[in-house]
């Protein structure tokens, strides 16, 4: 069986609560009220009861029989016992039309014990005969017995919870329907505005005339409004940059291409340069021509990156000492005399596994990092790089003296076009360098940056294979 449509609505669910809530209150105030009103008529016919008793003590003579019928049916008992003067007397009396059922003392009488004999007598249908004894009122003694029957007092019962019941229930339906309007003006109608919102950004999310203005009165929805709106705002600018990403990949990937075709015209006129007699050209010829290719691999890597093809890298063992004084030689030239010192602390006889080519950008790019940061302060500085192993891992650390990152490039250090530190920079070289070093299996890490200068650490696991590197 199908759930009805409208108690699937927050407003069907929060009507069916409000009136589940409402009945349950009703029958905590009806059961105690029926419980009350059963004492109340207990104790109204004891009180008869005592005046007729009284009103017949106070003559000497013997009333009649029909005078006395008279008495017990305006009291609504059959027979009355007083105590008096440590006296149990029975002053009125009539024939019982029945045995007893039950005796009930109000002397002692317990709340819950009310309630327990009321809802007895609400729920058992038989005329029954009981005992009631309570206190006679203003000291007329010190016992007053009674028997009556319950079927007057059932009917009663009856109309007086029935009464209470319709009268609580209007109270109770008007109070739902209150509290209903009131939580769909300040709740539910709050809430569907959101919702129409989120379904309006979600048709159009580069759309900033569709991000929501906070507007709600109660705390917690203008919180969730105020969310929504920074979410929104921080989305639109993530699309825009993924648009302008996009047509940045599509236009270097021109360059690309066509820088390519340049680059390979300028190692055809390397690649002859070798064969040159001049000893400095001879020896300038090899670095130029290792640069070009390098370059011309860019170039490709570039490309096929644009495609979302890029080659795993190909592992082999080389030794680290010379990978890294190639690339120190490479920076050598470009620093200005005397102001950047480069020191190594690689063992000749350290090998490593991995791609040289992809490894010689990693360690090119953070050395001319710490380059130019130390050439901005205008001070002298010293560039450091080191490397060893451990069970796991081959590690090379690269460190400086220069000023240390900016807090802003930290926050955002290995993310695209965000973790830029000079002006100029695109901050593209540590997220290009962080993905080849994942793509290794292996992680760089910021080690410390502050006003002594900064450190990082490449780390690559030595059971990385060919296939886990491509997978």
């Amino acid at each position: 069986m199908r759930r009805p449509r409208f108690l699937n609505t927050l407003s069907g669910r929060f009507l069916l609560l409000t009136t589940v809530f409402v009945v349950l209150a009703e029958l905590l105030i009806l059961v105690p009220s029926v419980a009350r009103y059963r004492e109340d008529y207990l104790e109204l016919r004891l009180e008869r009861a005592q005046i007729a008793s009284l009103a017949l003590l106070t003559t000497d003579d013997m009333i009649s029989e029909d005078l006395e019928k008279e008495l017990l049916a305006n009291a609504g008992v059959f027979n009355v016992v007083l105590r008096r003067d440590e006296m149990r007397q029975l002053v009125l009396s009539s024939p019982i039309p029945g045995e007893v059922y039950a005796s009930y003392d109000l002397r002692s009488a317990s709340s819950l014990g009310l309630i327990r004999d009321a809802m007895a007598t609400l729920l058992d249908g038989e005329n029954r005969v009981i005992r009631v004894i309570g206190r006679p009122v203003r000291e007329g003694g010190q016992l007053i017995e009674i028997t009556m029957e319950t079927g007057p007092m059932r009917r009663e019962m009856f109309d007086y919870a029935l009464r209470v019941l319709t009268l609580s229930a209007a109270i109770s339906v008007l109070l739902a329907f209150l509290l209903f309007l009131a939580a769909r003006r300040l709740i539910l109608k709050p809430m569907a505005r959101v919702v129409e919102h989120m379904t309006r950004y979600a048709e159009a999310p580069e759309d900033a005339r569709h991000v929501i203005e906070p507007t709600a009165r109660i705390d917690e929805l203008r919180e969730a409004e105020e969310a929504m709106a920074r979410m929104q705002t921080q989305l639109i600018g993530a699309l825009r940059q993924k648009e302008r990403l996009a047509q940045l990949g599509s236009a270097v990937a021109k360059i690309s291409h066509d820088l390519r075709n340049i680059l390979t015209t300028a190692q055809l006129f390397a690649d002859r340069m070798e064969s040159s007699e001049d000893p400095a050209v001879k020896k300038a010829t090899p670095k130029l021509v290792g640069s070009i290719s390098r370059a011309v691999n860019l170039c490709e890597s570039t490309l096929t990156f644009g495609r979302a093809e890029e080659p795993p890298p190909r592992l082999h063992r080389f030794m680290l000492a010379n990978l890294v004084a190639e690339v120190l030689d490479g920076e050598r030239p470009a620093a200005e005399a005397g102001q950047v010192d480069f020191v190594t602390d690689v063992a000749g006889s350290l090998a490593v596994r991995a791609d040289g080519e992809q490894l010689h950008r990693v360690l090119q790019n953070l050395v001319r990092n710490a380059r130019q940061a130390i050439e901005a302060t205008g001070q002298p500085g010293t560039i450091e790089v080191g490397g060893g192993e451990d069970d796991r891992d081959w590690w090379i650390r690269i460190g400086d003296t220069g000023p240390g990152l900016p807090e802003r490039a930290k926050e955002h250090l290995f993310q695209p076009f965000q973790g830029g530190i000079r002006k100029g920079g695109t901050g593209l070289g540590l997220a290009i360098s962080a993905e080849i070093v994942r793509g290794h299996g292996g992680r760089l890490e910021l080690v410390r940056s502050d006003a002594d200068g900064t450190e990082f650490v490449i780390r690559l696991p030595k059971s990385v294979s060919v296939a886990e590197v491509a997978a």
